[in-house]
């Protein structure tokens, strides 16, 4: 657990791994307790990850509703999420090849929209979190919770598990045309499938993932844009610029100055269960 403070603003993260059974499903746990925050809307920004949001404190405010515990899936825009002055919850990142065994649907079904945790049959799941008084008990619980849904996997076409994990492992930088080659499949019978299962095609996930890279680096206080859009495979500084406008809402220098002192790398911190 690591607790920092920004101006007036005291941050605490507690993050980890899932148990080994979770861990193919989701990546990591984040827990987050904040006093005193004064930023009024936070960007929710699109990544490769299925979010799930639980609130310990008052609800999460965004798209028009007002929910506890919330399921997010891949989006191209990012997200307004009002903010009040306490907040305390946790945030996990789920892959998108498990949301079949963890909630029944394919990631294409919660793509660009919002779910309540409750329709998943999850609906106490918050009151539970909430009564229990450290992290390590609220992660054991989601381990527990999600363990038991992870007994009998769901999984997608195999083709579909390989092309997401090779686009994902170079964070966008490979063709698509490549990629539909290595798993015997046309690029347009990808592109349909990648769809369906997913509710983004290949070259829309490519731009998440380049966008996303971006975002770490800058996190890590790589400011250099123009290096930093080579590295991250757009074509120059302009293009990186006009896709963070785009999938943002606003250029890496507005982003850096509204959010970056509100957040840490959190990367160094993940432990393992």
């Amino acid at each position: 657990m690591v607790t920092i403070t920004v101006a007036f603003m005291t941050v605490t993260w507690a993050v980890r791994e899932p148990h080994p059974v979770v861990r193919p499903l989701v990546t990591r746990y984040v827990g987050y307790a904040q006093d005193d925050v004064t930023l009024a809307v936070h960007r929710g920004l699109p990544s490769r990850h299925v979010t799930l949001v639980i609130s310990l404190a008052g609800p999460v405010r965004m798209a028009g509703r007002s929910l506890q515990a919330l399921v997010g899936g891949l989006h191209m825009r990012a997200v307004l999420i009002r903010q009040d002055r306490i907040q305390e919850g946790l945030q996990l990142e789920l892959d998108p090849l498990g949301v079949r065994t963890l909630f029944g649907v394919t990631a294409a079904e919660l793509s660009g929209e919002v779910a309540g945790l409750a329709d998943f049959g999850l609906g106490s799941l918050p009151e539970r979190l909430r009564s229990l008084p450290t992290w390590a008990e609220r992660f054991a619980l989601l381990d527990a919770v999600l363990a038991a849904r992870a007994v009998d996997p769901v999984a997608p076409p195999a083709e579909l598990g390989e092309a997401w994990r090779r686009l994902r492992g170079a964070d966008g930088r490979v063709r698509v045309a490549d990629l539909a080659d290595e798993v015997g499949w046309s690029r347009r019978h990808l592109g349909e499938r990648f769809r369906t299962e997913f509710g983004l095609p290949p070259k829309q996930v490519a731009r998440v993932l380049r966008f996303e890279r971006a975002g770490r680096q800058l996190r890590r206080g790589h400011t250099d844009l123009a290096a930093l859009a080579v590295e991250c495979g757009f074509y120059d500084q302009a293009h990186l610029t006009n896709e963070w406008r785009a999938l943002a809402g606003c250029t890496p220098g507005t982003w850096i100055a509204e959010e970056l002192p509100f957040l840490q790398d959190q990367e160094v911190e993940v432990a393992r269960s």
